[in-house]
């Protein structure tokens, strides 16, 4: 039967209305589903995201470490690193013995946190150890200021010396033999053992490291009270040292004189600043940054150490020279940089720890933009705390842009024993900063090292 055709206006409405109440049940389904899916890949990514910005983070570290070199960088460093204050038994005769060696022996009253301590928790990134020959063992396992104090067994094993590890032979670390002996690490492998666990715990995921060396010797005010006499620091005793710290770090750890003027070398450097040479300083090396010599970057030198000596040059206790003796002007085979004098062959690190007096400050700025290493001290122990005066002298040392700024007091909390909140650190707790006078515009703190 043929539809008029008012039936097929009404069929065709009818088939619209269909379709459209169709499509919108579809449609909705859709958009349920879209959303169901936008919801998972949002709460996927949220899931995912720190792992995509950690990775996004070490991107921009490994672009950055291409640029810098480890003399860009400024680190907060302890003085004394091993350094624990003389003990409650102990404090009655220090005074005594410390009379003819020091009259401001209030001056030692500070400790430090563990190796570990200092560098997970208080972002210490240089360290200060003192060494002593003790070629046989046994030289300073009594000191004379327990005899004295008449220690109790447990009050030896609280404060610890521990004889099984004093009589062995091998480099003690402590700061006044016989006098101010606490210490955390009694010995400089034990000391260095402690920083690799460490940064092998970190994967080596750490700027490098500086950690001076002072070389030190009994003080003849104590020998003279029945204190030991020290051994010389001969070229011998030396070699020791150098063997002591490849024993805990290999090769591929160190960044060594050597290292330095192999780099210049293999860049060309030498003829590129004196063609009538065949060879090349210490110094002119790591002067020459600008034509293929200098500090090595960030990339080759990350999860590295290196070591410099705390002792003046000309110090009465004469360490550079047996140190350079044999041939060794440039530091040739030498584990340590030696502190030297600008002009001299083997000047790479200086030591100017007094940032205030005269022009200090200015120094320390010229010839941290000249390209050498400088330490600085941040303060002075506690009488300039006691007079209020070391945040001053705080902010001249961070600003003269010396790669390694020392204290005495790192870490929020360390000097409220003395009615003050001085402490020293970086900016935002981090472990190193943009050196303020030779970073490249590009350097960031964010990536120089990355905290998790």
């Amino acid at each position: 039967m043929a539809m008029t055709m008012r039936e097929i206006v009404l069929c065709a409405a009818l088939i619209f209305v269909i379709g459209v109440s169709v499509l919108n049940q579809t449609l909705n389904s859709t958009s349920s589903f879209s959303t169901q899916i936008l919801q998972n890949d949002q709460s996927s990514l949220s899931s995912t995201s720190p792992s995509i910005l950690h990775l996004h983070k070490q991107q921009k570290q490994h672009t950055q470490d291409q640029t810098l070199r480890l003399n860009n960088l400024q680190v907060i460093g302890t003085h004394n690193s091993y350094h624990r204050e003389v003990s409650l038994p102990e404090r009655v005769h220090f005074p005594t013995l410390m009379a003819n060696v020091d009259p401001h022996y209030e001056g030692y009253y500070y400790s430090h946190a563990s190796v570990h301590d200092q560098l997970e928790y208080q972002q210490v990134r240089s360290f200060e150890f003192d060494a002593y020959v003790d070629t046989h063992g046994g030289l300073f396992a009594d000191p004379l200021i327990r005899r004295l104090a008449n220690m109790s067994e447990s009050d030896k094993a609280h404060y610890g010396l521990p004889e099984d590890v004093m009589r062995q032979p091998g480099t003690k670390v402590l700061h006044i033999a016989d006098a101010d002996v606490g210490t955390i690490c009694h010995t400089l492998v034990e000391c260095l053992t402690q920083v690799k666990a460490w940064s092998d715990a970190k994967n080596g995921q750490h700027v490098p490291i500086p950690i001076l060396i002072e070389f030190k010797k009994t003080e003849p005010g104590l020998e003279k009270q029945g204190g030991v006499v020290a051994e010389d620091w001969t070229v011998e005793a030396l070699d020791r040292v150098d063997a002591e710290i490849r024993s805990v770090f290999s090769d591929d750890q160190l960044i060594t004189p050597d290292d330095i003027r192999k780099q210049a070398i293999d860049n060309g450097v030498v003829s590129r600043i004196n063609s009538k040479k065949d060879n090349i300083t210490l110094e002119e090396a790591i002067l020459a940054f600008e034509q293929g010599g200098g500090w090595p970057t960030l990339s080759s030198s990350r999860g590295k150490f290196f070591f410099v000596m705390d002792n003046e040059p000309t110090h009465p206790i004469q360490i550079r020279d047996p140190y350079r003796s044999g041939n060794r002007e440039n530091l040739e085979g030498r584990v340590i940089f030696t502190n030297s004098l600008p002009g001299e062959p083997d000047a790479a690190f200086i030591k100017r720890n007094d940032p205030i007096t005269d022009n200090n400050q200015h120094e320390i700025q010229d010839l941290v933009a000249k390209g050498y290493f400088i330490r600085t001290r941040a303060d002075e122990p506690i009488q300039m705390l006691l007079k209020d005066e070391v945040p001053a002298m705080r902010e001249v040392a961070l600003a003269s842009g010396a790669q390694i700024v020392s204290s005495d007091w790192v870490g929020a909390g360390v000097s409220a024993r003395y009615n003050s909140d001085y402490f020293v650190g970086l900016p935002l707790g981090r472990p190193a900063r943009c050196n303020p006078i030779n970073a490249p515009k590009v350097c960031e703190d964010e990536y120089l090292e990355l905290l998790v």
